[in-house]
Formats: structure tokens, sequence, C-alpha cells
């Protein structure tokens, strides 16, 4: 497992103020963020641009094997096809990113707010989902599913949806945070995504909010049932933090809180 963060603990640096400040810090494994992607949109032709982020951040020794897509989208609006469209080229920026695992919320707020059936926002999960599969064949991403709380809480729900889908490009991200205001079991959750498990959002909370902190920081995650189950089914990918309740401050103390955390994943992937 390779310790790494989402670049939104940076949220306020333009993206290559970003890279610059990961890369001081000795962080070169990175999630790119909701924020900083959009920022990179915004300069125009999605491939081009995200090219030449590319050999700029490889220039300073970083990567993103990983990445947040839209936050703001919901794939299952009754309205899809603007949604969809949107993402494509999300995806185009994150195919030329080399960006592996591509978290996606499984989305359905609407629809559940107007009462939809199981069935009828099953049904918009997989037409939107299959789009965005079939946009992606041909390159290295995979769309991780993201579990959230009342909408696909568990395992379960984001293999079903999987295995309707069908197809190489779909995967899970488990947000360790979000688990542990649902059903809470870690280790089953793990187990049961598999293979499947291509990402993780590491965060800790009380369970009275996401409050997303650091491992260790008040929350009531067991992080020694996280860490042998991760190790149990072979996952390999990022161990990465997602940690806004951790990012208030002036620089000198977010930075030494980045030391604080190499030094805690450090333990934490380390113990036996």
């Amino acid at each position: 497992m390779i310790p790494a963060i989402w670049t939104s603990y940076f949220m306020e640096l333009a993206p290559e103020a970003m890279v610059d400040s990961f890369a001081e810090a000795g962080w070169p494994q990175l999630e790119l963020s909701d924020e900083h992607a959009l920022a990179l949109l915004e300069r125009g032709d999605a491939p081009a641009v995200g090219e030449d982020f590319k050999r700029y951040a490889a220039g300073h020794g970083v990567a993103f094997p990983q990445g947040h897509l839209w936050l703001a989208c919901d794939i299952a609006a009754p309205d899809q096809q603007p949604v969809i469209d949107g993402l494509r080229t999300w995806l185009d920026l994150f195919a030329a990113l080399d960006v592996r695992a591509a978290v996606l919320h499984p989305g359905g707020k609407a629809l559940l707010e107007q009462g939809c059936t199981a069935e009828a926002l099953f049904e918009a999960r997989v037409k939107a989902l299959t789009a965005l599969t079939e946009h992606v064949a041909g390159t290295p991403v995979t769309l991780c599913l993201e579990n959230i709380p009342s909408k696909a809480p568990e395992a379960g729900d984001l293999c079903t949806l999987i295995e309707a889908v069908g197809g190489n490009h779909l995967g899970i991200c488990l947000d360790t945070g979000h688990l542990n205001l649902a059903s809470r079991d870690q280790g089953g959750f793990i187990r049961q995504a598999g293979r499947l498990l291509k990402a993780l959002h590491i965060a800790d909370n009380d369970t009275s909010s996401d409050q997303h902190l650091m491992p260790y920081g008040g929350g009531t995650v067991p992080w020694g049932e996280v860490v042998a189950a991760l190790r149990e089914i072979g996952y390999s990918g990022l161990f990465n933090l997602e940690i806004p309740g951790e990012r208030n401050g002036p620089m000198p103390i977010k930075l030494a809180k980045l030391d604080y955390a190499k030094t805690l994943l450090a333990h934490l992937l380390g113990a036996r």
C-alpha cells in the first residue's frame, strides 16, 4: 500500500503551486481533488491541459494515480445527459493525467427526493455508468464507485451495480468515514469488495458526523481491522488520506501536520 493524500489539502493553491508544495513536503503520490481538476478544466482542451500538467508534475516527482471526479454531479439526475457529457470531459482529463482510479459518487439524490422506486434509481445509475465505461474503453481508467450513506452505503450495493453494468472499467472506493456512519463493518466491506476495491478515502469520525479526521484523531474507525483486511485481499493501491477536517490553520501548521501524517501512515502500514 502506498501512502498518499488528496490535493484539496492545499485547495487554496493553484495546481502548479499545489504540486510544488507536496513535492517539497515529500508526498509524491496524490489523489487529484475535484477542486484542482476543475481549475485545470477551466484552462481549455482537457487532453492537452492534462498532458501539460502531467509533465509539470512529473518534473517535480509527483503523480496522480487516483482522482476524484466532479463532486457536484448526480449521475442519476432526472436529466442525465448533461451530467454524462460533462463527466466525459473530466475522464478525458484524467486519462491524459494517467489517473487509474477515478472516484465517482453513485448519485440518486434528486430521484430519492422525488420518491422514485429503487428499481428506477438502479436503472438510472446503470444507464449512466454504461455510457461512462464505454467512454473510457481502451484507457487504463477505472471508475471507482464510492460508498455514500443513505444512497449506496455498503459494498453489496456497489457490487450489485457493477455486476449489472459489467466490463472491466468499474471498481469500488471505500470511504472509511462514510462506512463509520453506516454499518461500521470495515473488514466485512473490504472482504466483500475484494478484487473490486481499487481506491481508498481514509478518514475518521466519532459517528456523529463525517468529520474527515486523521486516523487516531478522536474517531472510532478500527484501523487495525482496516489494514488487516486490506492485506488479506492483497490491496496494493493508494492508502489515501481525505481529511478536510485537518486542513484549517496557517501554512506552517498544515506542513507540520503533513509531516505527522507521514509518520502516522508509516506506523499504520508498517504495524503487524
